[in-house]
């Protein structure tokens, strides 16, 4: 049997993650790299040597090891639900980092340039925004949450891929979102919302964060929702060193996962090695 990708297969497929209730932001995700596989095949038959080869093109093509695996476990899920486990491919193999580029890390000065240059800009929504991501640890996805009813009550009841958690809403960030959206005529229901009182879109997020980047000089490819949260996660372990409830509170089923949020730089892991003494 011939194994064909159709754009009926892909919509089935969508179908399908919605069912699983996958987060709307991995269902496009998941999607694109499939369609970007198919593209890649112009029609040709998928077989197992057929997935292996691209992911030798996404090597060639230069894309991270993080990033190739991230759309082979896209078309993986993809064979597993039309039932073709034979093509199903391995996983790059990466060793854990033990330091991250400087380059890669938002840290705490730029942050704090990027909320003071939203409000002088009165961009008092996007300032908000900024906050609340990186005060709380939330994903952007999960900014839906955010309504006045949670915000008079201190927390917000996140429910994301099949699981519940309590976020606590810091009390100073709560008396300026309660402000704002007294300002903003907002009874109940979401804070941040477009002019025409529609949800942002990830996108829209995205475009004014690197917008606001380029304005006040901070590299825009540091200025992303989820270096907001990471910046959370080191912000927390230093303060309390509690690896556990940080895992709780990002949402996370693995200490693993929690473990990559809290990759320190190269500079500080050169400044610990020096600090060992161990070169006289």
């Amino acid at each position: 049997m011939k194994y064909q990708i159709t754009n009926g297969d892909i919509s089935r497929y969508e179908e399908h993650l919605m069912q699983e209730e996958k987060a709307p932001a991995t269902i496009e995700k998941y999607l694109r790299d499939v369609r970007s596989f198919a593209a890649w095949l112009s029609g040709r038959e998928v077989t197992k040597q057929q997935a292996a080869d691209w992911k030798g093109h996404l090597a060639a093509s230069h894309y991270t090891a993080v990033t190739i695996n991230s759309m082979l476990s896209a078309i993986n899920s993809f064979f597993r639900f039309r039932g073709w486990e034979d093509c199903r491919v391995r996983f790059l193999r990466v060793q854990r980092r033990s330091f991250r580029e400087q380059s890669e890390n938002l840290n705490l000065q730029e942050y704090r340039h990027l909320v003071q240059a939203a409000n002088a800009q009165g961009k008092q929504r996007l300032s908000l925004l900024l906050e609340t991501i990186c005060g709380t640890g939330i994903r952007v996805s999960e900014l839906r949450y955010i309504t006045m009813e949670a915000v008079k009550r201190g927390k917000a009841e996140i429910s994301l891929k099949g699981k519940l958690r309590v976020i606590l809403l810091p009390e100073k960030l709560c008396r300026k979102l309660l402000a704002y959206g007294k300002n903003q005529k907002i009874a109940s229901g979401e804070l941040f919302l477009t002019k025409s009182g529609k949800s942002l879109s990830r996108r829209q997020i995205w475009s004014e964060m690197k917008q606001l980047s380029r304005q006040v000089g901070v590299q825009p490819d540091k200025v992303f929702p989820h270096n907001l949260r990471r910046l959370f996660a080191r912000s927390f372990y230093r303060a309390n060193g509690d690896i556990v409830k940080l895992a709780d509170i990002l949402g996370h089923s693995s200490i693993d996962t929690t473990r990559i949020y809290l990759i320190s730089t190269g500079a500080e892991h050169m400044r610990q090695l020096n600090g060992l003494g161990l070169v006289s």
